[in-house]
């Protein structure tokens, strides 16, 4: 087993990820999300990753607002628990599509969210 490596599922693509982890012969790691009361998630490391390569395995399917959070709020753990390296893996991103402008006064989502992945982790 490769000690250095580790993968995390999110809400979204868990059968995906453990396939990942089965092929690899590595268990995937756990994470404890919840959600407080007033709707807010919550997201907790459950393994060392201290200088190890990490990779979060999250599609952003509905509801892609909450999954597009919970990987953020994750990738900020992982940076905060000293990973070595964090990679998203995004097998569907839903704002692939916005990725320019077909009107004025519009976002480019597509690229908010790929900014705002850069600045979480």
């Amino acid at each position: 087993m490769n000690d250095a490596l580790r993968i995390f599922a999110g809400n979204s693509n868990d059968p995906l990820a453990r396939e990942i982890c089965s092929t690899l012969g590595i268990p995937l790691s756990p994470l404890k999300i919840a959600r407080f009361s007033n709707d807010n998630l919550h997201v907790q490391v459950m393994a060392n990753v201290r200088e190890r390569d990490v990779f979060v395995v999250q599609s952003f399917t509905a509801p892609v607002s909450d999954h597009i959070m919970e990987l953020m709020i994750t990738l900020d753990a992982l940076r905060s628990a000293s990973a070595h390296r964090v990679t998203a893996v995004i097998p569907y991103y839903s704002y692939a599509r916005s990725d320019k402008k077909d009107a004025p006064r519009i976002s480019i989502t597509g690229r908010l969210v790929a900014d705002m992945l850069r600045t979480a982790g």
